[in-house]
């Protein structure tokens, strides 16, 4: 009973998300319930808080699996061979697009992710902290290469997040889209420039 049992929880866990995930798509995350959730499950209110202590622990998974998903694919994208250079253009690129595509393309999910940050969420802070180390090692791997000539690697990571925040941050990308700003690629190129080595141009 133990093993099916230890089966059947993780199942429930993950149902729960995906059925929360799809009703914060469609009706919105301040309107959802637990009571939704669990009509959409057909089960009883009481049955999820058996997995999840509260409405806002569902919504702080949902987040994590998002943002999981995110930092997912900038690993892959730094544990690749190649130059670095390269890395980083396409590692801030697919930062951009996901998160545009995710929550800017998507109002009520942008909803629940705005709140999140208001709130500061902890799963919101663990992401950020987790994307400047997965840049700051495709910078630290630019250095060693002689691609970049960095004194401080993590102050450049973090100088890095700073200056893509227009692009990376879900809140500034829909409230810049009319605004006069650089390209994506223009950002980028700036950022790459102020790591090359003195007297050359990183490309």
């Amino acid at each position: 009973m133990a093993l099916v049992s230890d089966h059947i929880e993780p199942d429930t866990r993950e149902r729960i998300l995906v059925v929360a995930e799809r009703l914060f798509r469609q009706i919105g995350y301040q309107k959802t319930t637990v009571a939704d959730i669990a009509k959409a499950l057909r089960m009883s209110p009481a049955n999820v808080y058996r997995f999840f202590d509260s409405k806002k622990a569902i919504h702080q998974a949902v987040a994590r699996l998002l943002m999981g998903e995110v930092e997912e694919a900038a690993q892959a994208i730094a544990a690749r061979p190649g130059p670095a250079v390269g890395r980083l253009r396409e590692l801030l690129t697919t930062i951009h697009h996901m998160n545009s595509e995710r929550y800017v393309g998507d109002s009520k999910l942008h909803e629940m992710v705005a709140i999140a940050m208001e709130e500061n969420w902890e799963v919101c802070n663990a992401h950020i902290q987790l994307i400047g180390e997965i840049i700051g090692s495709v910078i630290g791997h630019g250095v060693a290469s002689g691609e970049f000539e960095v004194a401080d690697v993590p102050v450049a990571a973090i100088c890095t997040c700073m200056a893509m925040m227009r692009f990376f941050h879900p809140q500034m990308i829909a409230q810049c889209i009319d605004k006069p700003s650089p390209t994506l690629d223009q950002m980028i190129d700036f950022i790459i420039a102020g790591f090359a080595p003195r007297g050359k141009a990183a490309r």
